[in-house]
Order: C-alpha cells, then structure tokens, then sequence
C-alpha cells in the first residue's frame, strides 16, 4: 500500500483494517522510526502513530527502530534486520527520504523489503517514506527548503521487483502554498519538469495524492485506488490519472507506467493544466484542500448557521463535534497547523457564545419589554385620572428594577440602566 499522506489520519483507517482484516489473527506490525529518526520529535511521532494503530485499527505496532546507522551498535542493526524479516506488516511514513536512504545504506533494508513482498507480507509506506520505494527519490527538503538545484537522488528500487519502475511522488496535489505552486511534493509543476527530464527511458513519475493510497495486492494481480484524491501516471505531457475506487490489472498498470513513461502513449485529456504564474490548479476530479481543514470549515458553517437559529444545542453540538473531530486527527504524524487552526476554530466559538450563555439569544430588553409596558400602561392610567402618587409608586418600582423611565414631550421613553 503506496500512500500520499495521511498514513495515520481517519482518512486512511479504512484502507488498513481491509489489509488487517486478510493477516493472521495476531500480524505482527512494525513502523520504522528511520525516517524520522533525526526529528527533536521522534518519540512523540513514533507513540502517536502506535496510538493510532491500537485505537483506530485495533492492532499493536512495534517500533524497529533505526534512527542513526553510524552510532548504532551491530546488535541494534540486527535487532532492526529481524524485525522487518519477522513483520507481517512493515509501515513507514513521515520523515526525510534522503536523511532515510543515507541511514538504510550499507544495509540489506532494501533486500528485506524485497522479500517481504516475495514471501507474503505487507509494505504500508507514506508520504517521505513511499518515496524511497522507486527507482529514484526526490531530496524534498533540500531543494524546497534548502535551494539546492532539483536533481533526484537513487532510491532503494524496491518497486522494480515487483515490475514497477517508478519515481514515487508524494503530496502530489498539495496546496498549502496558497500564492505559489507546491504541488508534487512541494516541488511545483517548473521543478517536477527539470526533474522528469533526469529520468531514464522507462522510469515514470507515480503520483500520490494526499489521503489517497495505491493497493498493489501481488497474489490477485490487482491495482486498486483509495481515499479521497487519485493516482497520476505521468512524464512531461503523457499523463494518466485513476481515480479513486478506480480498479485495473497489476498487468495493465505495468503497460500504463511502460507507456508512458517511453511516449508511446499520448497526451491524455485527463491531464491537468500547466500552472500559470502562481496559480496552481489541480484536476477538478481530485480535492487539493486537507480534508482536516474542509471539515473544520464545515463544523464553523454548521456553528454559523445554528447562531443565526438561536439554537443553543446545536452551538454546543458543534463544538463538541469539532473538538471530537480533533480527537480523531490527533494521532495523525504530518506536522501542519491544521490542528491548531481547528483549536482557534473552537475558541472562536467558544467565545462568540459566551454572551449568549450569559444573557441569552434573546436580548434581555426584548425579554422584559412586554412586562416594562405593562407597567407604563398602568402608569399612563393613573396619571391620566391624577392619581400622581400611583404614577411616582410605579416609576420607582421599575426604577428599582433597573428600567429608566423618562418624560419626553414625544412621549414616554424607557431603557435599562447599565
């Protein structure tokens, strides 16, 4: 399973109970720490993804644990080889795919993997992690972070053994960048162009949008899409989009990728545009917005709406959906502030409704209005038969309950005192 994002997000938990649901009883599942294993973090990434696999999959992860080759001892580089020969399941995901070849190098990571996919077994690999599987891997951050000129990197080439001869593209419909393209990985459609042109022949760009996952079950011969977002095959102008729930041959995708990638297939109408100036259009057919950030949207109409309703239950309803909402993101290991931006979306409500919790949706002068006017009636009957004294007792007991009564020759005012 070839994900784009999202490996440890509600969006992905469907894709890996289906793989569970066909392991034994009790798989044993691991998740490389490599790829991260240079972050501050790495412990906090590591327990939320186990967190993720217990509560939302309901299976136990263990970590095999690589994080620096060099300062590793021998034992702790084979306790790591044994427990990828042992895994039913090997998961990898959030990182650095250069800081992980430069850690798997020297190493029999790449023929383990191998194997894995010869002898029975699941490869579950995501976002920095899916890229190391090709023939060649993008150095993400050095190029988009660092300014280094775009050249690609090798790969462990795991893919090949299965007849894919691939550059794996993560974050292939990305927008965060707002103002500026950072689709393909954040590399933008100018930098995927110098990029492809260092390919060989027969390599091809596998495109993996966000919260979307590639299934490649070897024992059926099958290729299956996932998720929310869609699976581009693509080198220069010959482009192949599947979508999701899409479903072909492991055969007839290996030709798609052959075909490609060699020119013998032309353009393809599904193809998305180039980008123009700073715009960066996506195909229609696949969502480039985080499906976290459309629901937190979706949660702040929802909250808009029930204020305009005056309906207090469903304020609370939907703050209480949201913060649950953020519950289920919170194992997710893609560092972003979409988290935080769904916390401020909380606050805000929060706060737009305190003043309704204090004085309700109905304003307070509206609430004592008709009784304000009964008593003025009262008042206006005993002045006009010259019971003063009746007028001046009714006058202070408003006045006492905060309601100022004034005289104007346009006729009686009232308001509330501060």
């Amino acid at each position: 399973m070839l994900m784009g994002s999202g490996e440890t997000s509600p969006t992905m938990v469907t894709p890996h109970r289906a793989i569970f649901a066909r392991l034994a009883k009790s798989p044993a599942a691991v998740i490389l720490d490599t790829p991260f294993g240079f972050q501050e973090n790495a412990d906090d990434i590591a327990g939320r993804a186990r967190d993720y696999f217990r509560n939302s999959i309901g299976v136990s992860l263990e970590i095999a644990s690589l994080r620096n080759t060099a300062q590793a001892t021998s034992i702790e580089r084979e306790t790591f080889a044994n427990s990828l020969r042992r895994a039913d399941y090997v998961f990898a995901g959030p990182g650095s795919p250069t800081y992980a070849l430069r850690q798997w190098a020297g190493t029999n990571t790449g023929q383990l993997l191998e194997e894995k996919l010869a002898k029975g077994g699941v490869i579950a690999f995501s976002s920095a992690a899916v890229s190391t599987l090709g023939r060649f891997t993008i150095p993400v951050y050095e190029i988009y972070k660092v300014g280094e000129d775009p050249e690609l990197k090798s790969g462990l080439n795991v893919l090949s053994a299965v007849g894919l001869d691939v550059l794996v593209i993560p974050h292939f419909n990305n927008a965060e960048g707002g103002n500026h393209d950072t689709r393909f990985c954040y590399m933008g459609e100018s930098r995927l162009r110098i990029l492809e042109s260092q390919l060989p022949l027969k390599t091809a760009v596998l495109g993996l949008d966000e919260h979307t996952a590639i299934v490649i079950d070897l024992n059926a011969g099958t290729v299956n899409v996932t998720g929310i977002g869609g699976v581009t095959i693509r080198k220069g102008s010959n482009v192949e989009i599947l979508t999701s729930n899409d479903s072909i041959s492991l055969d007839r995708f290996k030709e798609l990728l052959h075909d490609i990638a060699s020119g013998a297939r032309s353009p393809s109408s599904s193809a998305p545009a180039a980008s123009q100036g700073n715009s960066a259009p996506v195909d229609a057919k696949r969502p480039s917005a985080s499906p976290l950030l459309q629901n937190i949207e979706t949660y702040v109409l929802r909250f808009e709406d029930a204020m305009k309703r005056r309906d207090s239950t469903g304020c609370l309803a939907t703050i209480l959906d949201l913060d649950s909402e953020l519950a289920n993101w919170a194992a997710d290991t893609l560092q972003s502030d979409e988290i935080n931006k769904g916390r401020s979306a909380v606050r805000s409500m929060v706060t737009e409704l305190a003043p309704v919790l204090r004085e309700g949706f109905i304003p307070v002068r509206d609430r004592v209005a008709p009784f304000v006017e009964g008593f003025l009636a009262l008042r206006a009957a005993a002045r006009a038969e010259k019971r003063w004294g009746d007028a001046d007792i009714l006058r202070d007991r408003l006045d006492g309950l905060g309601v100022v009564v004034r005289d104007t020759p346009g006729g009686v005012e009232w308001d509330l005192s501060s």
